[in-house]
């Protein structure tokens, strides 16, 4: 029997953003529901046809999501906080679950695995129950609409449950804290009770006909315990339970399968879906200890995470070696990872980018283009098409670049003053009051901003006319964090659209999409970088717009950059060159602009590193390499700087707890981090570990409309003078303010004045060294 394709997890946001605009303009009041559901359902249509149209043979469904998928298993299971049980309307519960409401703060929102997606965290109660069916529901309605029989695709209950968190009180603390639901007694209990609910989910789909379901479990490729795996096994027989015709495939990916042996012959279901791209470890493993006969290797052979086309001779050698092992009935080819991770087509960037790198390109839908080819050169015995890859990517090699990274001293990268001294010099040089107030950077974009921004970029108006406006932005920005009595100002970053893509446009060995939107959460849509070439600085990036900032002002500006771990991490970067090289090449790159800015009078520089943590290798064996590296990075950006230059850094949403060691050898004179969505629990880190450098914790949610109390941020901030010595803390907002409106960051940011303020008349205004 010849063998099959499909796929899973194709982008949901449309061709050209458009549920993004569907979903903004219900928050706005523009459409009504019934009119967003309508263009939601033509979106995913659209989505099915293009699969189907490709030629693939197995096709998915319901793994399409208005906002999050995960909140809607959170939806489904009755997964709904207290707080949120009187608001009626089930579609604005959603979306108040996601972003809060007047009333109630948003669920906690945290990277998915290593990736740039953000997920809503479940709030883990018990209580399961099936609300409703929405894979039935969406398997029959691609059936009567599109005559299409389909592969319904929802994330695992050990997934599911693993990513979850649960009110506990830990022992000595008279506080309830959010836990993670696998590192609480609760863990299997639920895990048991979820599984009763999916068991209950498969019976409906298994009576209505449906023929097979694809349950993710990414969270099978983490170091799980043997009491982990065991559970897994016996939460899927329950899951299994009288289950006879239904085929129920589990599909793994971002690493190899933990406890292979185990898991593969153990596991009652049909199939194991595997990541064959992002490392040979599942294909060594299934060298060693083969694959049970009866079940079906599900083999991801293309990549979902970067946009580099398929290497067809590697693809199909790969493909004939398994059919050997499994047999042809047995496999199915695939996608190995999420497709939503990429830019739908590469059609809009023909004529855009350059030629020799759309050869080496490919996004979703080129993907699906690459499974049906390798599929008919193996069933058809087709000759494999000559692409020169390794050709194409030799000819965007900058030697000096790579020259400058091999001459880089690893042993003497950081700053030589030991951070007690220089921070001393630093505020009294500053002048700063305790409990210094500042914001994370950016000021909100408004539709004027965006709008110049369109007119200058399609030559409507001339650069002295964009630049004279960006000016007056500042001016405006500078004047309104005076009038708020803000400690340390920002310029406001009106002339950036994305916080990378800035500064990838103003590098050398960046290429940009015209098109090429990445669903990072909700409807926040970003556009990653290609990073094609080696990576250099030509000229000055920032300089400009922070030293006419500070122009205006007797307040120290801070000079904003995103850091060379985070440019890497948000970018498609070369998998031919090793990270870590990347990495240092981009800090290169910085370390010229954060001199010049020092050289200008600037006397704080903020390096961004919001996507250290993402990077992260999901084997705890790998992290301590990449840690290792990734601090160095950030330390080589910026370690000439004099002692009195004051560097801080941010991060946010991510879980740091376990790397807080790490982010302490950063050696930031003040990092910003995330402290309100997850109830202050990044506060436990600094219960156990001495923490001595400056510090500012995140007050309030910005992802959220809703303007928090005084009395809400306060309480974060008398909850870190107990762990952090009171020199050290700052008091800011937990991320930038660009998608904000000026109508809730200004009483906001007033409030967290305010907040500084109480806490200033509470412990004292002047430092006590």
């Amino acid at each position: 029997m010849p063998i099959k394709t499909t796929v899973f997890d194709y982008p949901k946001i449309g061709p050209n953003r458009e549920l993004k605009k569907a979903v903004e303009s219900y928050w706005k009041k523009e459409i009504s529901k019934e009119e967003l559901y309508k263009q939601a359902e033509n979106i995913n249509l659209g989505r099915i046809n293009t699969i189907k149209n490709a030629g693939i043979d197995i096709i998915p469904s319901n793994d399409f999501s208005l906002y999050d998928f995960i909140l809607d298993l959170s939806t489904m299971f009755n997964v709904i906080p207290e707080r949120f049980k009187n608001i009626e309307d089930g579609l604005d519960r959603y979306f108040a679950m996601a972003r809060g409401s007047k009333d109630a703060v948003a669920c906690e929102m945290t990277k998915w695995f290593d990736t740039n997606y953000h997920y809503i965290v479940p709030e883990l109660t018990g209580n399961f129950k099936l609300l409703k069916n929405r894979p039935l529901e969406s398997y029959k309605d691609i059936k009567e609409k599109l005559n299409i029989e389909t592969k319904p695709v929802l994330v695992g209950p050990f997934t599911y449950i693993y990513l979850g968190k649960v009110y506990e009180r830990k022992e000595g603390s008279l506080l309830m804290h959010m836990v993670k639901a696998n590192e609480s007694i609760k863990f299997k209990p639920f895990l048991f009770e979820i599984a009763s609910i999916y068991n209950e989910l498969l019976s409906e789909l298994e009576e209505a006909g449906v023929k097979e379901v694809q349950l993710d479990e990414p969270a099978l490729v983490l170091d799980l315990t043997e009491e982990e795996t065991n559970a897994l096994i016996e939460a899927y027989q329950i899951v299994m339970h009288n289950i006879k015709n239904l085929k129920v495939y589990v599909q793994t990916y971002y690493e190899s399968l933990s406890n292979y042996e185990k898991i593969v012959n153990e596991l009652p279901v049909s199939g194991i879906g595997l990541d064959f791209v992002v490392n040979d470890e599942n294909l060594e493993n299934i060298r060693k200890y083969g694959f049970p006969k009866g079940k079906t290797l599900i083999a991801g052979i293309v990549s979902g995470r970067d946009p580099w086309k398929t290497d067809y001779k590697k693809a199909v050698s790969l493909v004939k070696e398994l059919i050997n092992i499994v047999g042809e009935d047995n496999l199915i080819i695939s996608n190995a990872a999420p497709l939503f991770h990429l830019p739908v087509s590469l059609e809009p960037e023909k004529g855009h980018l350059p030629e020799n790198l759309i050869k080496l390109l490919s996004f979703a839908n080129e993907r699906l283009e690459e499974l049906t080819t390798i599929r008919d050169i193996i069933n058809n015995n087709k000759e494999i098409p000559e692409q020169n890859l390794q050709e194409l990517r030799d000819s965007f090699k900058n030697e000096e670049v790579r020259k400058a990274i091999s001459n880089i001293d690893e042993s003497k990268i950081g700053r030589k003053e030991d951070f007690k001294t220089r921070y001393k010099k630093q505020i009294q040089l500053l002048g700063l009051p305790r409990f210094p107030t500042t914001t994370i950077g950016s000021f909100p974009q408004t539709q004027e901003v965006r709008k110049k921004r369109a007119d200058y970029r399609a030559g409507r108006i001339t650069k002295e006319e964009y630049e004279e406006f960006i000016k007056k932005q500042i001016e405006y920005v500078i004047k309104l964090q005076e009038e708020l009595e803000l400690d340390v100002l920002v310029h406001g970053e009106f002339e950036r659209t994305d916080m990378v893509e800035f500064f990838g446009e103003k590098m050398n060995g960046f290429a940009f999409t015209k098109n090429g939107w990445v669903q990072s959460y909700g409807s926040r849509c970003v556009r990653p970088p290609i990073i094609y070439s080696d990576v250099s600085r030509p000229e000055p990036m920032t300089v400009k717009e922070i030293t006419y900032a500070q122009s205006l002002t007797n307040k120290p500006v801070k000079g904003m950059l995103t850091g060379p771990v985070t440019i890497l991490n948000w970018s498609f970067y070369r998998k031919d060159i090793p990270k870590k090289e990347i990495a240092y090449q981009i800090a290169l790159a910085l370390k010229e602009e954060v001199l010049d800015l020092e050289k200008a009078g600037i006397k704080i520089i903020q390096i961004d590193e919001p996507a250290f943590r993402e990077g992260l290798p999901l084997k705890k064996a790998k992290q301590k390499e990449y840690l290792d590296w990734a601090v160095k990075a950030f330390k080589l950006s910026n370690d000439t700087v004099k002692e009195e230059t004051q560097i801080h850094t941010h991060m946010c949403y991510s879980e740091f707890n376990e790397i807080i060691e790490y982010i302490y050898a950063m050696d930031a004179d003040v990092i910003s981090i995330e402290a309100s969505r997850s109830k202050g629990e990044i506060l436990e880190a600094f219960e156990k570990f001495n923490y001595d450098h400056g510090i500012g914790l995140g007050v309030y949610d910005i992802h959220s409309p809703r303007i928090p109390s005084v009395e809400e941020m306060l309480e974060i901030a008398e909850r870190s003078v107990k762990v952090i010595d009171k020199n050290l803390i700052w008091i800011n907002p937990d991320c930038g303010l660009k998608t904000r409106g000026y109508e809730e960051t200004i009483p906001a940011l007033k409030n967290m004045v305010q907040v500084a303020k109480i806490m200033r008349e509470k412990y004292g205004k002047n430092y006590d060294w």
